[in-house]
């Protein structure tokens, strides 16, 4: 059986980067991935500006005398323009212009206003204090996006603060959906005897939805060779990747492998992983393939662990491995060795700021339900055991895919 470290590389490693660009407007970017290194054409601030409310000084003239006449304002968008006589302070407003000379501003609740328009000072300002100086945020030329990088809330606004209207993308991921199997039933239909309703498709379509990827559709296939050759070939020829949950298993009525060996090359993987053991990976004609296993867990498991970063590959996405944590368990678990275990379980802080973690629910392959009530896979190594409460686990909390 494959580790799941071996099946990504190999994967990984078969998988070209996009290589196709398209041009948009920053309006329209959302939820695409930036397909070039952004450059800063300007400086952030790109004038030296006042972060308070206040007074713009000299030193050399607060040394002299701590009371000083006021010169003229400064405001936003309307910068102080007359001679800055000696002994005097310029009142300016937060993020206008510092008057040429100046190199402090004290914030206006430091400061008296005396009966005759001077103003008095608490004490000497520090040098450059509440002054927001030129290229302190971004200088011209750095790097202010790398690609691979999301187009989101974060980094759109902060193109749109260096003028940056429009930006090259990758094109979306078109992902092909289908589910296998005679005793699947959409939901919302009523079932009949030995029937189960699709939720893997179901499941996997709001993950895609999440990575904002191109979902098509192609519903259940019935276990029926040339209906199943059919619906894979027009999928492919459609998709830049195919996702199947169920017949990638040894069984009389799996014929997903004689059908891919038509339409292109697919490895049958066993994994070393639980749940998730059946797992398939190959290149179509047009399109590279993803086969998950049939039960509910397994499929979620395999596509969180291998497919979202075959996604972010052929998406262009710089891919964040998921984040493992020391955790103390507060329960026994059980365990068997020869598989890496991912349970669900729910982690949080105890008083004294240490990760506890325990398993919820049933664990089975078959049990979906353990998922609502769970924050994070708990990761028991392939040769360990039972575990007993009070030792030593790691965790993965979950990502934005499953919270």
């Amino acid at each position: 059986m494959l580790t799941i470290e071996q099946a990504l590389e190999q994967m990984l490693a078969a998988l070209p980067a996009p290589t196709q660009t398209e041009q948009l407007s920053i309006h329209q970017a959302a939820h695409r991935i930036c397909a070039e290194d952004i450059i800063s054409p300007i400086n952030v601030p790109s004038f030296d500006n006042s972060a308070m409310d206040g007074y713009a000084v000299r030193l050399k003239d607060l040394e002299q005398s701590l009371t000083l006449s006021v010169a003229g304002k400064s405001f936003a968008g309307n910068p102080f323009s007359d001679e800055w006589q000696p002994l005097s302070a310029v009142r300016i407003m937060t993020g206008a212009m510092i008057p040429e000379g100046a190199d402090a501003v004290v914030m206006q609740e430091e400061v008296t206003l005396n009966a005759d328009g001077s103003v008095t000072f608490a004490a000497l300002p520090k040098l450059n204090q509440n002054i927001r100086r030129i290229g302190e945020d971004v200088k011209q030329g750095d790097v202010v996006l790398h690609k691979g990088s999301p187009l989101n809330a974060v980094s759109l606004p902060l193109l749109a603060s260096l003028g940056i209207a429009n930006v090259a993308v990758y094109p979306r991921l078109k992902v092909a959906v289908l589910s296998t199997g005679d005793e699947l039933v959409p939901v919302g239909e009523p079932l009949a005897q030995g029937q189960i309703y699709d939720t893997n498709r179901f499941a996997v379509k709001l993950m895609l939805e999440k990575l904002h990827c191109e979902v098509l559709d192609f519903g259940i296939l019935p276990d029926h060779p040339e209906q199943f050759e059919q619906a894979f070939i027009k999928a492919q020829a459609q998709a830049d990747l195919v996702i199947t949950s169920g017949g990638v298993s040894v069984g009389e009525a799996d014929f997903t492998k004689n059908v891919l060996e038509k339409v292109g090359t697919v490895n049958f993987w066993k994994l070393a992983i639980k749940p998730g053991k059946p797992f398939a990976f190959g290149k179509l004609e047009n399109a590279w393939f993803c086969g998950l296993p049939g039960n509910p867990v397994s499929a979620l498991v395999t596509f969180y662990q291998l497919v979202q970063p075959v996604i972010a590959k052929l998406s262009g996405s710089i891919y964040q491995r998921p984040q493992p944590l020391p955790a103390i368990a507060t329960t026994n678990m059980k365990k068997s060795a020869g598989r890496l275990d991912f349970q669900r379980g729910f982690y949080h802080l105890n008083q004294q700021g240490q990760i506890e973690v325990q398993p919820v629910g049933f664990q089975g392959s078959h049990l979906f339900s353990a998922f609502v009530k769970a924050n994070c896979f708990i990761v028991l190594e392939k040769d360990r055991g039972n575990v007993n409460a009070g030792e030593t686990v790691t965790i993965e909390p979950f990502n934005h895919l499953l919270s």
